[in-house]
């Protein structure tokens, strides 16, 4: 049985695991080693030798950049210290097999799209929330990534800007009013302060006390466990998404919106406001079919994505099976 190897490389950690015969591996997840290029490049080769088996046939990497997909080139990334570098060819010369590279929400919006490896939901978008926002977009039944293939960055489409003068003058990615600043982890992260701050006899206040910090973690508890002020902060951070998910309803009427990553682990105290959120936003008489859900995946989605991927393409013989 031909073995494909997944690796979902993140801000803060690379997930990675093995794809047999219909089945994926546990994921083994180590810290992302964001020192330099060449440290994740070494970081990136030691993980995929560690799972390599006698029957490996390919490798795919999700990564969090805007990547040229024909090539395997890295033209941008945000969290990852990978810019104007051709990942695929270092990595295939380096591992001695064909490797594919991909953004990593479109390899997470692959793994929702599909069952046994098979494309079932034909138009789907997904909105990955974790150190920053990616997004992945299937469109009739293909991942779609552009005329350069670096389409979709969801996180980078402005929700919130005052244009009252017009185009302010930008800075530096992600732009202010953007989604990624604002529905993104480290979002979550600052709103947790802002609220701890806030109100200090609150739990979020008590854990700012106890650790002399808090997080998007302790947030997603404390609702859980009836704080307001915590489901304070996932309403508006749910409603943030909400627009970017109206946006995405309003252009594309997909039959569904997913929506995973890290902080997607909140559950209904996140998606509830989004969906109320873009509810109100979505013109009438679009999105009629659109089912708004959690990833299915959960961490695996990422992995299990960049696995498909690599077996996809491998299958192909090189020729991209899906865009």
């Amino acid at each position: 049985m031909r073995q494909y190897i997944g690796l979902d490389v993140g801000g803060t950690k690379v997930a990675a695991a093995a794809f047999v015969d219909g089945t994926l591996s546990e994921p083994s997840i180590q810290p992302t080693d964001t020192r330099s290029a060449e440290a994740l490049l070494d970081e990136l080769v030691g993980v995929v030798e560690a799972l390599r088996g006698p029957d490996a046939a390919a490798v795919g990497i999700g990564v969090p950049s805007v990547v040229e997909f024909a090539t395997g080139r890295i033209r941008y990334s945000v969290n990852i210290p990978l810019v104007d570098l051709p990942l695929r060819r270092i990595l295939a010369e380096r591992i001695g097999l064909p490797v594919y590279v991909e953004n990593d929400a479109n390899c997470a919006a692959l793994a929702e799209a599909t069952e046994g490896g098979e494309i079932v939901v034909k138009d789907l978008v997904m909105f990955t929330l974790g150190t920053g926002v990616g997004g992945g977009l299937v469109l009739n039944g293909r991942l779609y990534r552009g005329a350069t293939g670096a389409a979709p960055e969801m996180g980078h489409t402005i929700v919130g800007m005052d244009l009252a003068r017009g185009a302010p003058v930008a800075g530096r990615f992600p732009q202010e009013g953007s989604l990624e600043r604002l529905a993104a982890g480290t979002e979550l992260d600052r709103l947790a302060l802002y609220a701890a701050e806030a109100q200090p006899g609150s739990a979020l206040g008590r854990v700012l006390a106890d650790r002399g910090r808090v997080a998007g973690r302790d947030v997603v508890e404390a609702a859980e466990a009836g704080d307001a002020p915590a489901v304070e902060a996932l309403r508006i951070l749910g409603e943030r998404l909400g627009i970017g998910i109206a946006n995405a309803i309003n252009l594309f009427d997909p039959q569904e919106i997913v929506i995973g990553g890290g902080v997607s682990r909140a559950g209904d105290l996140i998606v509830k406001p989004a969906r109320e959120a873009a509810s109100r936003f979505v013109l009438p008489g679009v999105g009629t079919a659109c089912t708004i859900r959690l990833a299915r995946r959960g961490v695996e989605a990422g992995v299990l994505g960049a696995a498909l991927l690599a077996k996809m393409e491998h299958e192909q013989e090189g020729v991209p099976a899906l865009g």
